[in-house]
């Protein structure tokens, strides 16, 4: 079993049981939004309200434990930080998945031809998974 206690701390975030949770079902699902972050926190804590969970994940990501993924045509979702990595999205079923892509290539190519400085990248392709096709 992991230890989100753990790794909170390496983070430099206090293990509340709210994070601790919110961290497990980020774990579990691997790319979720707020609102179905919600429902599955709704019912261990009953009385938490949708600012707690807004408060927690931007303070999660002010401390890059976790990160956005902002989707074309759709709310951001959110996973937890790990190696740099690109995603594929389902438009037909709404999958999302990781996928290794060194995106080096291309910004070095955006720099020279266009004198960008680039300082982050955020690749999201669109299309139509196997299950779907």
């Amino acid at each position: 079993m992991i230890n989100y206690t753990n790794i909170l701390r390496e983070h430099t975030l206090k293990a509340t049981p709210q994070r601790l949770a919110i961290t497990d079902v980020l774990y579990t699902n691997g790319h979720i939004n707020i609102e179905s972050l919600y429902e599955k926190m709704i019912k261990k804590f009953t009385s938490i309200s949708l600012a707690t969970i807004y408060k927690n994940i931007n303070l999660m990501l002010e401390h890059s434990f976790i990160q956005e993924v902002k989707l074309p045509n759709a709310k951001s979702v959110y996973e937890l930080t790990k190696e740099t990595h690109s995603h594929i999205v389902c438009t037909t079923c709404g999958s999302i998945e990781d996928i290794s892509l060194d995106l080096n290539k291309v910004i070095m190519q955006v720099s020279e031809s266009n004198a960008f400085h680039t300082t982050s990248s955020d690749l999201v392709l669109s299309g139509i998974c196997i299950h779907c096709k």
